[in-house]
Order: C-alpha cells, then sequence, then structure tokens
C-alpha cells in the first residue's frame, strides 16, 4: 500500500506539471531545494531557480544554492537588490518579514516575466503556518503559490522524500534569515549582520550544526540543540574569545536550547 508522503508527491508532481512553466523561489534549504527538484523533473527547462542575495541571507547558503541547483541540473538565476529598498526591512517591526517578502516576492515576478513565466512558488510547507509568519501574507498580494502547503507535506516528510530522492539537503538543518536574531524594534545594520553571521560560523566549525546567535545589544545569546551544551562548554573560552572580538560583551548559553521561532514567543504572551 502506498505511503501517505509518496502519495502527497504524487499530487504535487501533477499540480506542478498542470502550471506548465515555473519560476521557483529558491534559498537552498531543505524546503525549497526538495520543491526545486521535483519542479525539474516535471517541467525540465521549463523551470528556472531564481535566489535573492541580501546581506540578511548568510553567505553559506548562497554558495549552497549554486551547487545544489548544479546538482539538480536546473538553470538558476541570481537577482541582486538595491539596498535603498530594505530601508523599511531595517527598521525591524513586527511586519519586518511581510515588507522583505513583498521585495523579494516583486522582484522575483519581474524577473520571471522576463523570462516569459508567469507562475512563480515557493516552498513554505504545512508547519510553517503554526507560527508566525506575516511574510505569507505577502505571498497572496504576489499570486505566489505554495505547493507544499497545497499538498499538505510537513517538514519531516520533506525530509523523509529528500532522503529518497538521494538529496544532500535532506539532513540540514533547518534555516532562517539572519534578520530573525534581533529582537522586533532593535534596527539592523550590516555591521550586527556581519556579527551574528561570523559568530555562527565560528559555532558550526566546532561541529555544531544546528545554531542561531540571538542579538541583544552587547549580549550574543546562544540557541543549540542540548546535545551540543557539552560542545558549547568544552569550547567555552574559545567561543567567549571569538565573540568578544567581534563585539560582543557578554555571551550567554540558552538552557531551553534551539527551539524555532524563539524571538516570536513575546508575541505569545
Amino acid at each position: 500500500m502506498e505511503n501517505t508522503s509518496d502519495y502527497k508527491l504524487k499530487k504535487l508532481k501533477k499540480l506542478l506539471k498542470e502550471m506548465g512553466s515555473l519560476a521557483i523561489a529558491y534559498s537552498g534549504g531543505v524546503d525549497s531545494t526538495f520543491l526545486t527538484k521535483v519542479a525539474y523533473d516535471v517541467l525540465k527547462d521549463n523551470a528556472i531557480a531564481f535566489t535573492v542575495v541580501l546581506p540578511m541571507f548568510p553567505k553559506y547558503e548562497k554558495k549552497q544554492a549554486k551547487n545544489f541547483s548544479k546538482e539538480i541540473g536546473i538553470k538558476h538565476v541570481f537577482i541582486k537588490l538595491d539596498e535603498k529598498q530594505l530601508k523599511e526591512v531595517y527598521k525591524n517591526d513586527i511586519n519586518r518579514c511581510y515588507k522583505c517578502k513583498k521585495i523579494i516576492f516583486s522582484k522575483i515576478k519581474e524577473t520571471a516575466e522576463k523570462h516569459n513565466i508567469k507562475n512563480v512558488i515557493e516552498a513554505s510547507n504545512v508547519d510553517d503556518l503554526h507560527d508566525y509568519r506575516p511574510g505569507l501574507k505577502a505571498l497572496k498580494k504576489f499570486n505566489i503559490k505554495s505547493p507544499l502547503i497545497d499538498v499538505k507535506l510537513s517538514k519531516a516528510e520533506i525530509r523523509n522524500l529528500s532522503k529518497k530522492l538521494k538529496l544532500k539537503s535532506w539532513d540540514m538543518p533547518s534555516s532562517a534569515c539572519l534578520a530573525t536574531r534581533f529582537p522586533y524594534g532593535t534596527i539592523i545594520t550590516k555591521k550586527k549582520l556581519y556579527q551574528v553571521e561570523k559568530a555562527e560560523d565560528f559555532l558550526r566549525s566546532l561541529n555544531i550544526k544546528q545554531v542561531r546567535v540571538r542579538y541583544y545589544f552587547e549580549t550574543a545569546k546562544i540557541e543549540v540543540l542540548k546535545q551540543d551544551f557539552q560542545k558549547i562548554i568544552k569550547n567555552s573560552d574559545k567561543i567567549v574569545k571569538y565573540f568578544k572580538d567581534l563585539g560582543f560583551t557578554y555571551i550567554n548559553l540558552d538552557l531551553r536550547g534551539y527551539r524555532s521561532g524563539s524571538l516570536n514567543e513575546v508575541l505569545k504572551k
């Protein structure tokens, strides 16, 4: 008997094929790599991956996206934005994600039309519906489709299907743009983004996969999985020195461990 995730994959392929031609908003993460692979499998050259380059997106993700798209075989287009457009995003109010997605998807849609593609899709899954995701509202504004939600695929199912498709991305840690490291109301700057990105890169160099460094001005709050606490303790002197060189005064470990969307917890009180 066919299992549920395989059935959903068939539905996804049928849905994508019916669209005829597709532009995929591609970040290089688990979900978007899976969606890009399936889209290319059913549509070949009628599917193109588009990656927007922003200071809030870690550099390693751009490299991942480039490598994975090459591995899949799909045409891949990088889109650069004028940073002046990000002024409202850097204010970092609770609608930051909505404002950012509006900028990103308007540019992807505009670029896709230049390639004679009308349908733009992105890789949110059903688990994303359970968190505060104002960016999802921006998708409706530009008629961006979310086929993984349409066929009700969860993160766990996407990982399992990615493994079956032999995608190297299947067990990658969850990722999110660097803007999510800053509490709402904290002005974002390129210098602050650099601090957070370098801090997280350093922790990953210690063989810690799932990492968030939350920015609280002089304080860096580290979130890792609880099984990685010992790695943090073992390397505490190195971490403190490196973080202080980046400009942090206090370095804290969140004893609750890593959890997606922790900065949205204040909105649920």
